[in-house]
């Protein structure tokens, strides 16, 4: 752990299977089923990486907090076979927290506090991984630093959410068109909401939102759409990958990060895209039976989940 925003060699031990690189944030939800509202560990970093962890892979983040980043969220993430090298703690910073409020099925951001951006200099040269997920939430990342960690792993994922919203001064989240769109070039694996790759691509269909996304670069393109399930593209055709179905819902959030981080911990392993879509779906339907990072089936329950799904496509 790093108590500094200054650039550090960081020991990386042997191959990562999937480190995800983006904010840790602290969460408050407040939906229909959770009226009070109380601080939950959240982001990218925290669902991609307890996904993948949950399907035996080897995970790490890169990513920046400030002091007010709970020590317990620290240790439980240790516990949790979470790598934390790339983790640094920013003297007199905030991290990036969010108010999430959920009515009629739709969700607003308000945006509260923001981490210091990551950097080049805070991607070490020597890290290896099978796949690196690139999961901004807040603008913390440039295209400098996609550039650098194209250079270190054979498998590069992208979820742009993060690249698409601005703030106004009260901190809410909108979505807007970004102008970023070379970058896709380098990316293999492209993972969003529907919503968003529409603003991306300026396209109101779906299908020619997905190809052209594919057109750029991305050779698998992933669009999640809730209850309704994804949308796999690859190799020139769709497949429709239904949603599991969950005991309950409690809470959504972070059910997009699950289903990549369980897709990006089978791609890394050779499984075909088909079938790595279809443990996505079934890992998200897990952490939806929970509020927060509370609840993620285990390996055997979530493949039991996802061959039901996998044989009826097939």
């Amino acid at each position: 752990m790093l108590k500094t925003s200054k650039p550090a060699v960081l020991a990386w031990k042997g191959m990562f299977d999937l480190v995800t690189v983006g904010h840790f944030s602290i969460d408050l939800i407040q939906s229909p089923k959770i009226l009070a509202p109380t601080p939950t560990l959240g982001g990218p970093p925290t669902y991609v990486s307890l996904a993948a962890t949950q399907l035996n892979s080897r995970v790490s983040v890169i990513s920046k907090v400030g002091e007010d980043f709970p020590s317990e969220y620290v240790s439980w993430l240790k516990t949790k076979k979470v790598d934390l090298s790339g983790l640094k703690i920013v003297k007199g910073a905030s991290t990036t927290s969010f108010f999430l409020r959920y009515k009629n099925k739709k969700r607003r951001l308000q945006l509260k506090s923001r981490a210091p951006p990551i950097l080049s200099e805070d991607i070490p040269a020597s890290m290896t991984a099978k796949a690196i997920h690139v999961a901004p939430i807040a603008n913390e990342l440039s295209l400098n630093v996609i550039e650098k960690l194209r250079t270190l792993t054979n498998v590069l994922s992208l979820d742009p959410q993060g690249l698409l919203r601005t703030f106004d001064k009260f901190g809410n989240a909108e979505l807007k068109k970004w102008d970023g769109l070379e970058v896709l070039e380098r990316i293999d694996i492209y993972k969003s909401s529907l919503k968003e790759i529409k603003i991306l691509t300026e396209l109101a269909n779906l299908q020619s939102a997905m190809k052209k996304i594919n057109s750029l670069g991305p050779k698998i393109v992933l669009v999640t759409k809730g209850i309704m399930g994804s949308i796999l593209f690859f190799e020139g055709r769709f497949h429709k990958i239904p949603a599991c179905k969950p005991r309950i819902i409690l809470d959504p959030t972070g059910a997009g990060d699950v289903f990549i981080g369980a897709f990006l911990a089978e791609y890394a392993k050779g499984k075909d895209p088909l079938w790595c879509a279809c443990v996505g779906s079934a890992a998200s339907s897990f952490v939806v039976e929970g509020i927060g990072p509370a609840v993620f089936g285990g390996k055997e329950e979530v493949y039991r989940r996802a061959n039901e799904i996998y044989e009826k496509d097939m």
